[in-house]
């Protein structure tokens, strides 16, 4: 039987592959985890490559300012579909309030570091083939590769064991709903200062 975990780097890795050879390739049909994991790499893949281009200095500071709002808009989606996952695998799991041990790290969160490992997998291998480039910078490259295999292959068994573990009542986790304030015109001073009502300085 595939393990939740499984299904999910599994995912991941077919749609880093897809995108970068149909960029505009809709994630398929599937179970609503699995969909909720697309859509959550779907933001990791973008900001990935938005934040390689915000990096160039060579088109101008409009380039730049587009960008960096892109990234901002990402992110928060990015970790809107974290939280999403995670509420899902509440219904599914049924944490214990308490009783057992509390585990740092919610599964979303931990779904969200292998779509990044994902990328970082699919980039460094890019990178070790790359025939324009010198065998020493292949061989430093593909050396972080194994690493980065190695990485993604042990938090892959972390989320297996932990949803296992929760769904056996042994450990559980709870989901705070982050309150990303930079977004928040509310609550981002740089937005809301000089409006009208807005908290003033004590000096």
């Amino acid at each position: 039987m595939t393990t939740i975990a499984t299904a999910v780097t599994g995912l991941q890795a077919r749609l880093t592959q897809l995108w970068h050879e149909q960029p505009g390739a809709a994630i398929p049909e599937s179970t609503p985890l699995l969909r909720l994991a697309g859509e959550n790499h779907r933001r990791n893949f973008d900001l990935w490559h938005t934040e390689d281009e915000a990096r160039r200095d060579d088109l101008g500071p409009e380039h730049v300012y587009r960008a960096k709002r892109a990234i901002d808009r990402l992110n928060q989606e990015r970790n809107d579909f974290i939280q999403r996952m995670d509420e899902w695998l509440i219904n599914e799991l049924h944490p214990p309030a308490t009783g057992c041990p509390l585990n740092s790290e919610t599964p979303g969160m931990m779904i969200d570091r292998l779509s990044i490992l994902a990328l970082k997998t699919y980039h460094m291998a890019v990178e070790a083939d790359r025939t324009d480039a010198s065998s020493e910078h292949r061989q430093k490259a593909t050396q972080k590769r194994v690493i980065l295999d190695r990485q993604r292959a042990d938090l892959q068994a972390c989320l297996q064991e932990l949803n296992a573990d929760v769904a056996q009542g042994r450990r559980t986790f709870r989901v705070y709903f982050q309150f990303k304030m930079y977004n928040d015109p509310t609550l981002n001073p740089a937005l809301y200062a000089g409006r009208a009502g807005a908290p003033r300085s004590k000096d």
